[in-house]
């Protein structure tokens, strides 16, 4: 019936989101959604181009980065999803994700994602450990990444700056650029008081 892959998502995906009343999040997964599965490149996919043209412009379209678990992110490779999808991304980040080989767990704090990416995003999903108790650091160092991005924006929109304020007083680096360091040892101060709360409670 369809030409291609691409336009055969599109048409049912675009469908779906009709039915559904155009909702303000919806959220799209395609078959390459990494830079190293496309062919030859993320600028030059026939399949991310025909998305891009196709796709409903309310539908957020999900991206892991340069690989499906991406050590770094910049605002280059976002820059160029973005030229080719017609819309940002919504990066759904696997940087703590173990469940393709669950013997690992991932502490550390959230790390390699370049200075001032927020405006480049349409939003951004955490994929974390499997074991729940595990995440506490990467949560935790996630929302003082998003802290620090929010005060960075130079022209934060409305809600952003209403965001921003009600997060201006919470614990975290209010100065200067985020830290995975700083943000790490207030992480581990505030999982450690956790901890000793739960120990506290009764039956533990």
């Amino acid at each position: 019936v369809f030409p291609s892959l691409a336009q055969a998502q599109a048409s049912v995906a675009n469908e779906a989101y009709r039915e559904l009343g155009q909702p303000s999040i919806f959220l799209f997964c395609p078959t390459e959604y990494c830079s190293s599965l496309c062919s030859p490149s993320p600028s030059q996919s026939c399949y991310l181009l025909t998305l891009g043209q196709e796709l409903l412009p309310g539908i957020g379209v999900i991206w892991t980065g340069p690989k499906v678990v991406s050590q770094e992110l910049s605002a280059a490779m976002l820059e160029e999803v973005e030229g080719v999808l017609q819309r940002r991304p919504v990066i759904w980040d696997n940087l703590y994700a173990n469940d393709y080989d669950c013997r690992r767990i991932f502490l550390g704090p959230y790390t390699g994602r370049a200075h001032g990416l927020m405006p480049r995003l349409r939003g951004l999903l955490l994929n974390p450990n499997c074991e729940l108790q595990a995440n506490f650091i990467p949560i935790h160092t996630l929302s003082s990444w998003f802290r620090s991005e929010l005060r960075s924006c130079a022209h934060p929109d409305h809600a952003g700056m209403e965001t921003a304020a009600a997060l201006g007083d919470s614990q975290g680096p209010q100065e200067g650029s985020y830290s995975p360091q700083e943000a790490l040892e207030l992480a581990l101060l505030d999982w450690v008081a956790e901890i000793n709360q739960q120990a506290l409670e009764p039956g533990r």
